[in-house]
């Protein structure tokens, strides 16, 4: 027994369930539904007294030319006009609202998701996905949710009641004109899976050309190093190519559809016509009323192709929609648990003390996804206050630690436990709005110094700015710059080199003054005097609260409490910096190693001058 019917049942049902979700925008605003109902309604009725008027106009000078009162027809052909311009004006009014209003919200939606999402989201997905989302595909939708959704309750109305007037008034010629529905909803049901089917292709592609868009722009110094241009304009062609060849497709289909609507609708209008005329010819119908019939025909057809014109997009914004609520009703991996949701509704806070004592990683493992395993049995025990340095080679599993410390990703096996509590027990508002990290690559956003400072903390004044200024070691090249604290940074701090960048991003960690700090090869980019002063305005301000530390440069993690060796996720060597050179072990050869490279640069130095 073929399966065709049933599939057809459960993706019918599954796009009802997405039309209703995305209908809810357009319900959210009721007042102005409502009144576009009523706006609605009036336009169809003046559109269907238009055929009335003009078919007892005709009926009456065709049975006493010299007695009709032409003047009392042109004041209910002037009142219908004047209603139907209110309508139409109050159609145009409300469809633009409700446009308006639900491409904000659907933006607004993505962009609050989109924050809450756990990186392990953004590592799936990339930016010109997501770009794609918040934007063509956004005006598609909302486009569709107001003037298709407004087009589509005119075209009904308007439908019926010319189907019931002419049902009234002759059965017969109604039966002539309504025969093709079931004709055009056949055709309807066959190009509206193939319409859907291209148009899923084309808004794939467009996503991956908006990203191809985007790697190209971030990466144009690489491009050009390495003269890259002709190979990347030969991948972004295939893509173009192939983008093309489906969107022609898809205009194609859509090109075909609307075209064999307006067919169907001829050939109910000639069949109306010599059905009408036979009966003129039997007395059965006077001219007028035959004329009426066609002008209903006519009429009765002009919704179903605007309604055809919009079920071609809508094919093409289901594709769209089901994208863009991929992103809105994405659930984030790392999330608050159902019990601390009940708490934080229930008393406001998770119900623990507002404090970050003893850390403790139980046998913690971690691998992405269905990927190897990256930390294997990490048993580590950190008190308050502590200063903790992690070294060891590049892909050792550092980096994964203190994300996961931070919980931007959690656990695949063991716990993590702050003060006796597994930390899934608490807030995730709460564990980071007590973080700060400095990142080896900071990001600044577009606007000034000063700003991006105040970023760790809003309420922040000036004069706190400038003392967070001063103890990361960021004052001194900030007011040498012409405008001072108030020098645009450029996006992404594109104005400002590596080093300067992560200075800011330091101030910034120092004004927020968090209980547990984190940096991750923070100062790999900042000379050793700098970093120097760094550190002790860190030990300054900084002092008992906790830290982790990933180091670069093993001199600066001499006075660590902890330095904890990691070789593929495991402890390889565990102790103070003393205790570990004494050993001789993974720690002192790398020491050693690095202590021999500055001495040797130290000697070029010298020797070039």
């Amino acid at each position: 027994m073929s399966t065709d019917w049933f599939d057809d049942d459960q993706e019918q049902a599954v796009d009802l369930q997405l039309w209703k979700k995305l209908l809810r925008y357009t319900l959210h605003y009721r007042k102005t539904a409502i009144l576009f109902c009523f706006v609605a309604l009036g336009l169809a009725c003046s559109d269907l007294s238009f055929p009335l008027l003009t078919g007892r106009l005709i009926s009456d000078i065709e049975r006493d030319p010299g007695g009709v009162d032409l003047w009392w027809y042109a004041w209910c052909y002037a009142g219908l006009t004047l209603s139907l311009c209110c309508c139409i004006w109050g159609f145009i009014n409300c469809a633009g609202k409700i446009r308006t209003h639900v491409s904000h919200d659907i933006r607004r939606d993505a962009f609050e998701n989109l924050q809450a999402l756990s990186f392990s989201f953004y590592d799936k997905k990339p930016v010109g996905w997501l770009m794609a989302r918040l934007t063509s595909d956004c005006n598609r939708l909302s486009n569709i949710l107001a003037w298709g959704v407004m087009d589509m309750i005119w075209g009904s109305t308007l439908m019926t009641g010319v189907a019931l007037v002419m049902v009234i008034y002759d059965w017969k010629l109604a039966f002539a004109v309504l025969a093709v529905v079931p004709v055009l909803f056949v055709i309807s049901v066959f190009f509206r899976k193939r319409i859907l089917r291209a148009s899923r292709l084309v808004r794939k592609l467009n996503s991956r050309i908006t990203g191809t868009y985007n790697e190209g722009i971030v990466g144009v110094r690489t491009t050009k190093v390495f003269v890259r241009q002709r190979q990347n304009l030969a991948e972004f062609d295939k893509l173009a190519d192939e983008m093309y060849h489906h969107s022609v497709h898809n205009a194609v289909l859509s090109a075909i559809y609307l075209p064999l609507v307006l067919t169907v609708a001829s050939i109910a209008i000639a069949t109306a016509l010599v059905v009408g005329g036979h009966q003129v010819l039997a007395g059965a119908l006077t001219a007028g009323e035959v004329i009426m019939f066609m002008y209903y025909a006519e009429l009765f057809f002009h919704p179903v192709q605007e309604i055809s014109a919009w079920f071609a997009e809508l094919q093409m914004a289901q594709a769209s929609a089901e994208r863009v609520l991929s992103l809105v009703e994405a659930v984030p991996e790392v999330r608050d648990t159902d019990a601390v949701v009940r708490r934080l509704e229930e008393t406001g806070s998770d119900g623990h003390p507002d404090q970050i004592g003893r850390i403790e990683f139980d046998s913690v493992g971690f691998r992405y996804g269905t990927g190897p395993q990256i930390i294997n049995d990490f048993q580590l025990s950190v008190e308050p206050g502590q200063t903790v340095a992690l070294v060891g080679a590049t892909g050792g599993g550092k980096s994964t630690l203190v994300n996961l410390l931070c919980r931007f990703y959690e656990p695949t096996d063991g716990r993590i436990l702050i003060d006796g509590i597994d930390y899934t027990d608490r807030s995730l508002a709460w564990l980071q709005s007590n973080l700060g990290i400095v990142l080896q690559q900071p990001h600044l956003f577009s606007g000034t110094i000063g700003d991006n400072i105040r970023y760790g903390r809003l309420d922040a004044t000036q004069e706190e700015i400038v003392a967070a200024a001063e103890l990361a070691g960021a004052h001194g090249f900030i007011m040498e710059l012409e405008d001072a604290y108030d020098t645009q940074v450029g996006e992404g701090g594109s104005q400002l080199s590596l080093g300067e960048r992560q200075l800011v991003s330091f101030a910034r960690a120092v004004l927020k003054q968090p209980r547990l700090l984190v940096m991750d090869e923070a100062t790999s980019s900042i000379d050793t005097e700098t970093e120097r002063r760094i550190q002790q305005g860190l030990t300054r301000v900084l002092g008992g609260r906790t830290s982790f530390v990933i180091a670069h440069r093993l001199s600066t993690i001499r006075a660590a409490d902890q330095i904890v060796v990691i070789e593929k996720g495991r402890i390889a060597e565990q102790g103070t910096h003393t205790d570990l050179l004494r050993e001789r072990g993974h720690y002192y050869q790398l020491y050693t190693e690095q202590s021999m490279r500055d001495i040797v640069k130290i000697d070029s130095s010298f020797g070039e001058t």
